[in-house]
């Protein structure tokens, strides 16, 4: 908070009773027309501000060609902009019921929409997406030594496919409903990597009904392959939110005696 309000102040922007939007792996704090984001739990994982950068760079990209997703704020600029040593993003607040949830057919063509359009993305994706969180997370904290075994043993298995501009994290809870139709959010995920990838995190959440309404299939050894990643990097997650929650290391600890069993 005292982040958004020390840019919210250099920009000129009226800051007047701020209101906290969400507080999960980032922090959503809305400034009237616009939304502040600041990592939360992300920043514990992701050192700099690439991610930032890049989760603005794919949303202009998308909104300017007509695809419906969150858009970032340009008077003023929606930066990064840093204060305390954190990068604040701003963006164009976009009422929306919080309650709807999108049937499947409905959340899987929207994101074929999404895959169709950054697929033309011309800037620079990550090649490793979530092995490299994963390598960063395992080399700055080493919650358990089995984890460095079995993250080798994993990208060792994956198989070798095609690779396109992803989401990243597309799973149904990163979709709202807006007057206008579904609207994406939350691009700073976005990587160049097999589509099992975006229809594996779907499916984890999301069930078979979405694939099924994907309008394009994927090898089912490919997805499990990548589905297995997922869960993998779900566990690997929880120990990074514990970092910030102490008390939520017993989750993450369980996780982890669930996953090995």
């Amino acid at each position: 908070m005292r982040a958004v309000r020390t840019v919210a102040a250099r920009l000129g922007l009226a800051a007047r009773d701020p209101e906290v939007l969400h507080e999960r792996s980032n922090v959503l704090v809305r400034l009237g027309p616009l939304v502040a984001r600041v990592p939360g739990t992300t920043r514990l994982a992701r050192p700099g501000a690439a991610w930032q950068e890049r989760d603005v760079a794919v949303s202009r990209f998308l909104t300017e060609r007509g695809v419906r997703v969150v858009s970032p704020s340009t008077d003023p600029e929606a930066g990064p902009h840093f204060a305390g040593g954190l990068p604040v993003t701003l963006w164009h607040h976009i009422p929306h019921d919080p309650d709807h949830r999108y049937a499947p057919d409905v959340v899987a063509r929207s994101l074929a929409e999404v895959h169709a359009a950054v697929r033309d993305y011309p800037g620079e994706l990550p090649r490793r997406g979530p092995l490299e969180d994963v390598a960063r997370v395992l080399d700055r904290y080493d919650p358990d030594p089995r984890l460095h075994a079995e993250a080798a043993r994993i990208e060792a298995a994956l198989p070798d496919v095609a690779a396109q501009p992803l989401h990243g994290d597309a799973h149904p809870g990163n979709l709202i409903a807006t007057e206008a139709g579904p609207c994406w959010l939350d691009f700073e995920d976005t990587w160049r990597g097999p589509l099992a990838w975006d229809l594996g995190v779907l499916a984890s959440q999301g069930g078979a009904e979405y694939l099924a309404a994907y309008p394009a299939s994927v090898d089912e050894g490919v997805l499990r392959a990548y589905t297995q990643l997922r869960a993998f990097y779900v566990v690997v997650w929880r120990f990074v939110i514990a970092q910030r929650f102490p008390h939520r290391l017993p989750e993450a600890r369980t996780a982890l005696a669930a996953y090995f069993s």
